[in-house]
Parts: C-alpha cells; structure tokens; sequence
C-alpha cells in the first residue's frame, strides 16, 4: 500500500489563519469530488473557522479521561476504518492526554499515511523542534509542545500562511484571534510587533530551507547538471596544505557580501591514496569553517577538478575558490594543474583564483612515484617507443668497437628504465623489440634473423628473461605500493567517518548524508526488515550486526517482496524501497540492509561503503536504546526516589514520633501528679509533633505520586482572591507579616484549589520564616498573556544563582547540615505541583536583596468545554 501524501501549512504565530487555509483547502477539494473528512479541528471559538465546517464530515473524536477531566483527542482507528481519500488533522504539535495511543498527534498523523490515506495538517513554526530555543530566546516562553523538523520536512507540501505583524495585531484587537480580555495581554506580550517580526523571519527562512532541500531532491533525481543561482553558495577547495586558512578565510569574506550566502568547504580524496595532504592542516581548517559557520565536506574520486565542479553542481554552488597552485614552473609548464583544468570546465560555476604565501613552492609531501597512474604507463611507452631507436642508432656507430654483451647491457638498462617508468607490460614490450634489434643489428649475420653462434642465442634469451623478471618485479612493487596507498586513502576516509562519530553526528540522517556526498551518490537509504517478514539468508554477519558485506545488486532472499521492507532513514532523491532496486546492496545483517543509488564505487569504495553501512546499523541501534531508555527513565527515577526517600526519611519520621510517645507515655505514668500547666504543655507537644508527622507524611505521599504520575487533582477556574486569604489566615500569629497586593481585576485561573493552597502555604511561609522580624511579606499578582504570574517576595537572605536549581531537588535544604529542619520536600513538592497543574515555579532576586518566587498558571480558557490537559510527569 502506497503511503499517503502530507500537507502542511505553517504559521509564524497562532492567529495567522492556517486552520483556515486547511478548511479551505479541504472545501475546494470536495467541490473536485474528493472524499474529504475531518478528523479533528480546534476553532478555538473563531466564528469564520466554525462557518467553514458546516458541510464537512467530521469523525467523532475519542474520549479520553485524564485526572477526572474528559478531552477529546483524535481517533486514528476510526479514520482508518473510514478511509477517506483525505483526512484534515489540526494542530500536528499536540500532545495527546497521558494514556492515549500515541504521545504526540504527530505519531497519530504518522500511522494514517501510514494507512494510505493524505493527510492536511497545520504547524506554528514555535513547535518546530530546532527552533525551540530561538523562539523562547525572542519570547521568552517556553514551549512544551514540539515536533521533529524531519517529520514537517517529510511533508510532500509545505505552504506559507504569512502574515505582516501590523495586520496579525489588528486582527487580535478585533477579537478574530483570542477572546477580548485576553487580546490585550497578549498584545502586551507575546504578540509584540518585534516577536511577531524574528518569528515571522524564522518560519520564512525554515520554508527557504525546506524549499531549497525539495530543490537539491529534485536536481538529483533529474539529474540537473547545470547551476540554479537561487541563493549564493560559496565552496572552497581544500588541498591539506598550509594555505587553506587563507583560502577559508577569502571564502568567507566573500560569502558575507550576500544575505544568506552558504560557506562550504571540500577536500577531494583520491581513491588511488595519491594525496598530499596533511591531516593536521585539514583538521585545524575544517574547525575554522564550522567556526565561521560553514559545513566541511569529503568525497572520494580520481579527479580532482572533475569531483570539484560535480560537487560544486550538487550543492547548486555559484562560486569555488581555489588557491593558486604551489608546484614549480617546471610542473606547471608540463601540465595545467587542478586550478587552471578546472576554471576551464567551470561553466556556470565563478572560479576565484586566490594568491598565498605559499605559492611556487612544494609544499606538503610529494606524490607517491611508485603508483601505475595513466600518465606513468604513457611514460613508460613512450620511452619504449623512443627510447630504443635512439640507442640502437647511438650504438650503431660504435658496432665495430663495442663487444655484444656490453650492447646487451645497454639494452637491458633500457628496459629497466621502460619498467621503472611504465610497469610490465612497457617493459615487456621493449625486451622483445630490444631482442629483435640485437639480432638484425648486433648479431652476425647482421641485418638477418639468423644466429650462427650458440653462446650469442643464449646471450639475447637470457636478456629476454632477465628483462620480464626485472619488469615484473617493478610492476608487483608497484601495485603493492598503490595498494598501500589506496589503504591509506580508505583510513583517511574511515577517520573522517570516526570523527563524525565522536562529534556525535551519529545521527542516521547525518551519517546517510555524509556517505552520499562521500561518493557523490545519487541517494542512500537504509532498510529494515518488517516484523514478522521472512528472514533473508544472504547476510554476512550474526545477529550483532557487526560486520557488513556486499552482496553487489543482489539482496536478501526476499528482495522482491516491497511489502516486507520500510524505510528506517533515507538521504539525497528517490529513495529505495526494497532490496535489488538500487545500484548496489550492503547487507548488514539479516534485517538491514543498507541500499545505494548512484556511481558504483571501486572495490576500495565499497570497502568504505561497508564500513558506513555497519556504522549506520550502530548509530540506529543506539538511536533506539536512547529511546528505550527515555522511556524507562520515569522507572528508574521513581526508583532513586524511593531509595533516597528512605534514606532520608529515617531521622525525620522518628524525631516527631519519638516526641509524641514521650509525651503520651509522661501523661499514662501514674506515678507523677501532673500539674494543669505541665499536662497542657505535655499535650500541645504531643499534638505539635503528631501534626508535623502528618504534614511529613501527606508531602512524601503526594511527591510519590508525582514522581509515579498518578497524583489526582481537578483543574477548574480557580480566584486567587478567595485562595490567598485563606493561606494566609492558616498562617496564624505570623499572619499580620504577609501584606496582600493582589489586584482587582484578576481573571480565573485552571489550578486545583487544594493543591494550589498548599502550594502557596508553602511558600509564604518560607517567606516568613527566612524574612527579618521586622519586615513584612508581600503577595502579588499580574496578568501576563494567557498565564497569571504569582510573586512571593521577601527579604531575607536570598538563594546563590547557581544554588537556585538545587533546591528544588527532594530531599535538599539549602545551607542545613542535619536533618532537624525536615526532608527538604516543600520547594520539590511545590514545583511538581505546580508543574502538573500546568504552570511554573521559578526563583528570582528581589531587587534590594532578598528572594521571589514566582508561580505562573495558566488562565481558565472560558471559550474551551473543557480545560486542556497537561503532561503527565
């Protein structure tokens, strides 16, 4: 079954019209006659969004109970049973209630196309994962709700709802975005000109960069050669030698005279080994790009002009910078060298030419004299070629004087020289022809084939001989030497890849995108056997996975079957799905299989290949043992809770109990007549100590609960007028130090009023107890967008800012050395308290001296039937 298509459209802020454009989209493709359904859309009480469902098929969502509230999430069985053609899915960000089928509406999303079926869906460019810290940066919210920006970039559309900041503000003021006595706050906050201007900026350049990887696809799979100019991309060739931070530095200043102008830098390996540079050079250059904000790159080829311009084309460049060459001019005469062979090729491609100090002179080591590269093989010919008609003509003139075996000898020096130059088969030739011009020229009879003397016959077939075993000793030197060299090249490129590795770029995706540009490929993608699917017998290594092989164009026994196979990661154009369609196939193990379109490498490629491959199946083993053990770390922090909870607990439920007995057991002795005055004082102790093992024992039961995500509580609209009085009255004689600045005009907040006392009882009375005697309390409130900020200022000693993290910790009293005080449970219990009620706890520096905690809930969302839910701890 084919996948379906997804559909996103993307805002900069909430209000900028994409459930909008999504309902229209779903209304003009069911006047074409699609079957169109809505499987879940917020209005958020906007009329002109609620006039757009009328007529469309809605599927009724699925009830999910979480903490005594009812939510309705998105049911993902009915819409697959129902199998529309598409599907209309709000809101791709949202975290589903604790308990559903999916964490995220994303995964929700993920099984319908999945299922077959496109989804249209809508996204705030503030839940896109990798802007998550910019956008709290610029606003200063923190967002809870994301989604991987792999999982939008998947999206076979991606659309722009754009909005100018001017016109989204006028919007809200006439009540189109939030309700009235909410569009102000915001206004004030959150929806300022400038916020709304950088996120608007940030949701232009994702799309930019969206388009531009759709672009790169598109390029590939066509195989488009020549250069779109739609952004500048400035590529600097790297050699190894010492004046690549010249050239990195020019590049860069040439990439800064265009807005948005890309910095990358490559350095062609040679397949053969045959380099000269030095990994110290490379290494301190490829940190100067990335510092500079660039990206480094490495492919493998045999030409190095060639593997510039296919890479400067593969990455739409419009400009390579390359240094000026630092060979002699005798070398430069003999050949035009990698600068001037590529600026000759270029085509669209500007080639800057770039002087340095390093120029004329020989820099790095020398190439390797002992490969069989085309130009030796030339060589060698043509000193066979030429060589020995010279000689034979020098020789000549002294064929009266010189003797036969000094002639062969000279012949045979000869074809040394062919085999040192050209390899056997040069050298071979030049022993047979140097055999036929001995015996025309130098044997009697001259000019005659014929050899009338015997130790003449055994002189010419012994310089034959004499001449194959020196040429094939040179030649098996020589592909020894360019074994060796091609093994060095392959350790170079495996050290690239260790270092990816060790960076932590890891990831699939980064690894799968570091092979294609590696070897130029077309796409690389790795496949995973389905569960369940029958089992190949074609792998190459146990069930560990540790070693690859190549099964070249073949696969697994079951390649044929598409259904059998899924895409764990795929980079560059059409990806493979199945086994025996792509160009090459490295089987890592019975279920993975690494699948690769594009030029075949060379047996040392595909050496390299394997060695991505195997790498490749560590990186996906260990992407999932994270996940696995994200999952289970709620377990294991349950668990280190409970044992430092009896740890800690062991001086601190006895002190109270121990005190409770005494004064209990001092009253049942009927041996002491207790005066009215002891037997009140004996009773208030006992009294006192049983409450503070009851409020001891109340706090380690609700922070288990917290800690195992099964605390109960009820968010409904909550006033803090009624809240804070009470808390403060409970405070008894210390109640006249708590001033109450609360205003007015307060609106409701979603809070649990019970948990909520507790949790400002709690703070004020550290308030209280940490104030000097003489200085008051004071507890305030402001609105601050959707959300109520709670302050809780005094002026007492005031926490360390690297401290503040800290006591929050359970079991933690900042500055105590014993356990007299308690367990450290209040400010732990508070934030989780506070944190499961949706809201936040965080300390701050009263101005003057002295601490303020801040707690921040969210405002009862009046236009909601039910208030949202919050994530489960």
């Amino acid at each position: 079954m084919a996948r379906g298509r997804l559909r996103v459209y993307l805002g900069a802020a909430p209000g900028v019209g994409k459930t909008f454009a999504m309902l229209a989209e779903g209304h003009r493709r069911r006047e074409r006659g699609t079957d169109v359904v809505i499987g879940l859309v917020e209005t958020h009480g906007r009329e002109r969004v609620e006039s757009l469902l009328e007529g469309m098929e809605i599927v009724p969502r699925v009830a999910a109970e979480h903490r005594g509230a009812v939510f309705g999430e998105l049911d993902v069985d009915a819409v697959i049973a129902r199998r529309p053609k598409v599907v209309l899915v709000d809101e791709l960000a949202h975290t589903n209630v604790p308990g559903s089928r999916n964490a995220k509406r994303w995964q929700d999303v993920e099984e319908i196309l999945e299922a077959g079926i496109d989804v249209i869906s809508t996204v705030n460019v503030q839940h896109l994962e990798s802007l998550r810290d910019a956008v709290e940066e610029i606003t200063g919210v923190v967002q809870r709700e994301t989604v991987p920006d792999e999982v939008v970039r998947r999206a076979g559309q991606v659309e722009l709802v754009d909005m100018t900041p001017e016109a989204l503000r006028r919007r809200m003021a006439h009540g189109n975005v939030f309700a009235p006595e909410r569009a102000d706050a915001a206004l004030s906050r959150y929806f300022q000109p400038d916020n709304l201007a950088a996120l608007r900026e940030l949701a232009l350049l994702w799309v930019a960069g969206s388009v531009d990887e759709q672009l790169g696809r598109y390029r590939a799979e066509h195989r488009v050669a020549g250069v779109w100019e739609t952004r500048e991309r400035v590529v600097v060739a790297l050699s190894g030698g010492p004046e690549g931070e010249t050239l990195v530095r020019r590049a860069a200043r040439i990439a800064a005279r265009s807005p948005r102008a890309e910095l990358l830098a490559v350095h062609v390996t040679m397949a053969d080994g045959l380099t000269g540079a030095d990994p110290a050079h490379l290494a301190r250059q490829r940190a100067l790009v990335e510092s500079l904000g660039g990206g480094y790159h490495q492919v493998v080829g045999d030409d190095v002009s060639r593997e510039l311009l296919e890479f400067s084309r593969r990455v739409n460049a419009t400009q390579l910078v390359l240094g000026v060459s630092r060979r002699g001019w005798l070398a430069r005469i003999l050949s035009r060298g990698v600068g001037v062979t590529t600026a000759a090729y270029s085509g669209t491609v500007d080639v800057h030419m770039i002087t340095h100090g390093e120029a004329g002179e020989f820099g790095g080591r020398a190439p390797s004299r002992a490969a069989l590269t085309r130009s030796r093989r030339l060589a060698g010919w043509g000193t066979a070629l030429l060589g020995l008609p010279l000689l034979t003509a020098a020789l000549l003139e002294f064929r009266q004087a010189a003797t036969l075996p000094s002639v062969i000898l000279l012949f045979l020096l000869m074809v040394v020289c062919v085999a040192l130059a050209g390899g056997m088969w040069p050298a071979i030739t030049a022993a047979v022809a140097g055999f036929a011009l001995l015996n025309w020229y130098f044997t009697p009879p001259f000019h005659s084939l014929a050899v009338t003397r015997p130790e003449n016959l055994l002189a010419l077939f012994v310089y034959v001989l004499v001449a194959i075993m020196v040429s094939a000793v040179v030649d098996l030197a020589a592909r020894r030497a360019r074994e060796a060299s091609r093994a060095g090249a392959e350790a170079e490129v495996l050290a690239t890849l260790a270092g990816y590795v060790l960076r932590g770029e890891a990831a699939l995706p980064s690894l799968l995108s570091r092979l294609r540009e590696t070897f130029g490929l077309a796409s690389v993608t790795l496949l995973e056997r389905r569960p369940g699917g029958p089992s190949g017998s074609s792998g190459s290594s146990g069930p560990s996975g540790s070693s690859a092989g190549s099964s070249g164009s073949g696969g697994p026994d079951d390649s044929d079957d598409s259904d059998g196979w899924r895409i764990v990661a795929t980079g560059g154009g059409e990806p493979s799905t199945r086994p025996g369609v792509a160009d090459t196939d490295v089987v890592v193990d019975d279920d993975l299989v690494l699948a690769v379109r594009g030029r075949l490498p060379g047996a040392s490629g595909r050496r390299v290949l394997e060695a991505f491959a195997a790498e490749a199946a560590v990186a996906l083993r260990h992407q999932r043992l994270a996940e696995q053990a994200e999952r289970l770390r709620p377990i294991a922090e349950a668990d280190r809770m409970r044992t430092a909870l009896l740890a800690a607990v062991s001086h601190d439920l006895r002190t109270p109990l121990a005190s409770a007995k005494a004064a209990v057991e001092s009253l049942r002795n009927t041996g002491i007549d207790w005066s009215p005055q002891d037997r009140e004082e004996l009773l208030a102790t006992a009294d006192e100590s049983l409450a503070k093992l009851d409020r001891l024992v109340a706090n380690l039961l609700d922070m288990s609960r917290l800690q195992a995500g099964v605390l109960g509580l009820t968010l409904e609209p909550t006033a803090l007028e009624e809240v804070v009085p009470r808390v403060v009255d409970d405070l008894g004689p210390l109640r006249d130090r708590v001033r109450n600045r609360l205003p007015g005009d307060l609106p409701e907040i979603a809070a649990d009023p019970v948990l909520l006392e507790r949790v400002l009882a709690n703070l004020v009375s550290n308030a209280v107890r940490h104030s000097p005697p003489d200085v008051g309390v004071l507890v305030g409130a402001s609105v601050e967008g959707d959300h109520v900020e709670i302050r809780v200022v005094d002026r007492g000693p005031g926490i360390p800012e690297e401290s503040r993290d800290r006591v929050f910790m359970p079991f933690q009293r900042l500055g105590d050395r014993d356990n007299a005080t308690g367990v450290g449970l209040g400010l732990a219990l508070s934030r989780g308290l506070a944190e499961a009620m949706g809201g936040t706890l965080v300390p701050d520096e009263t101005p003057g001296g002295g601490l303020t905690m801040i707690l921040t809930l969210p405002v009862f969302p009046r236009h909601r039937a039910a208030p949202a839910p919050v994530e489960d701890l």
